[in-house]
């Protein structure tokens, strides 16, 4: 059976993950999350998405962007893989595939999951056990919404200024909502949606996506109810 292609469409964010071939690491040195943060910032502005959570891991990535083109996110996505696994391989002597095939994403309903995909993305260190709090992990966009850095690759979404009216108030309550967390419920929808492909969200937005695409954007039947995780 041939695969979906990606469902893709401009204007609404997407979560991705890619991870490395067999799991392995896609990072040897902290030079190499460095380059793959430039690679992102560089094709990000080329190609029209903006970025705005990520977080990279020993052996994965994940982002939440929103592309203004159809075409924009695949684009940005194969200029940074193609490029990193070059730098990399030469880096370390190797060649070959450094990841686990395309990457993974989903499209996902912006007042639903759109914050709940940044904590979800921001606590991913802890949920790995590598450290205590999200603020103690340096490759990961949580410094920037907390005001403790300025990262050139992130664009914050506007349900994000939404938050307060002052960058204070702004840092305070995306730092309430990470400390809330993620229910399991939320979290297992994530992670299905983003590796199965199907867009995320209640039933009218997935029926409205529906009309915008002639690929299939959730696992039940076009005109069918999608539920969603309550």
């Amino acid at each position: 059976m041939a695969r979906l292609p990606r469902l893709t469409l401009p204007g609404y964010p997407h979560h991705v993950i890619q991870r490395g071939n067999n799991r392995q690491a896609i990072f040897a040195s902290t030079v190499d999350y460095q380059t793959l943060l430039d690679l992102l910032r560089d094709n990000a502005q080329k190609f029209g998405v903006e970025i705005h959570a990520y977080v990279l891991m020993s052996n994965h990535f994940h982002l939440l962007a929103t592309p203004q083109t159809g075409d924009g996110l695949p684009m940005m996505m194969q200029a940074v893989g193609r490029s990193y696994v070059r730098t990399f391989n030469n880096a370390q002597g190797r060649t070959g595939t450094l990841w686990e095939g395309r990457y993974r994403s989903t499209l996902i309903q912006t007042e639903r999951y759109l914050l709940a995909c940044m904590v979800y993305i921001d606590l991913n260190p802890v949920r790995a056990g590598l450290v205590g709090a999200p603020q103690d992990y340096l490759w990961s966009s949580h410094l920037h919404y907390l005001g403790a850095r300025q990262d050139r690759l992130i664009t914050p979404h506007s349900l994000y200024w939404e938050l307060g009216n002052t960058p204070f108030a702004r840092e305070a309550a995306y730092s309430d909502l990470v400390q809330a967390g993620v229910n399991p419920v939320q979290q297992a929808a994530l992670t299905d949606a983003t590796l199965r492909g199907w867009a995320l969200g209640e039933s009218d937005f997935v029926a409205d996506l529906q009309k915008q695409t002639t690929r299939r954007v959730a696992k039940t039947s076009a005109g069918r109810p999608f539920l969603s995780p309550k």
